[in-house]
This record gives structure tokens, sequence and C-alpha cells, in this order.
């Protein structure tokens, strides 16, 4: 007589749950802006710091690398480094993300949109 009821109630606490969810994942989305990550190259010659949205922070380049006409290897190393930073951010992103839906009991590897 009831059963209606029943399927109400399930999908009052599905409707609860996906506002957690939401809640969390908007608080995870501000907590990455703060998160940082270092990439680098040239064994650590130039470091590029990026927060795990990808926004790149800082840069460190160490002065040995500015001698002669390596122009060309000065860039390929400060772009090695920048994509390594994105590229950590990024795992680092999907690493976060992946504690947050365990955490509600969803699987592993379910992906969300950022």
């Amino acid at each position: 007589m009831f059963k209606g009821l029943g399927q109400m109630g399930d999908m009052a606490k599905m409707m609860k749950a996906a506002q957690e969810m939401q809640q969390k994942m908007a608080a995870l989305q501000e907590e990455m802006h703060a998160m940082t990550v270092t990439g680098e190259s040239g064994a650590g010659l130039v470091k590029a710091t990026a927060s795990c949205k990808g926004e790149l922070k800082s840069l460190d380049i160490d002065p040995s690398i500015f001698s002669g006409d390596d122009k060309e290897v000065v860039e390929d190393l400060i772009l090695a480094a920048i994509k390594d930073a994105q590229s950590k951010a990024n795992d680092r992103a999907q690493e976060e993300m992946s504690k947050l839906t365990e955490g509600m009991g969803l699987p592993k590897d379910m992906k969300l949109p950022f």
C-alpha cells in the first residue's frame, strides 16, 4: 500500500547525498587552488610550481643555464618543467577526487567533471 513512500525516502536520501557530494566537490575545488606541485627539468635546474588546478604559480631557474647561446635549450627546459608541473597537478587533482568519491562510497575510478 505504501510502496511509493519507500521510494520517496530513497530518493530523498539520494538527493541529500548528491547535495553533500556537490558541497564536498566545491570545497575540494577551492582547496586545489591552494595545493601546489612542483615540476622540474634538467635535473632540477628549472622548477615550475603550479596549483593543482594547473595554474602556474612560480618558476625557479638556476642561473648556470644562461651561459652561451643555449636559448633553445633554456626554453625547452622551461617548457619541460611547466609540463611536468601541469602533469603532476592533474595527477594530484585526480588523486584528490578519487579520495572524495571513495569517501562517499562511489567507485574509485569514477570520473567527475572539473
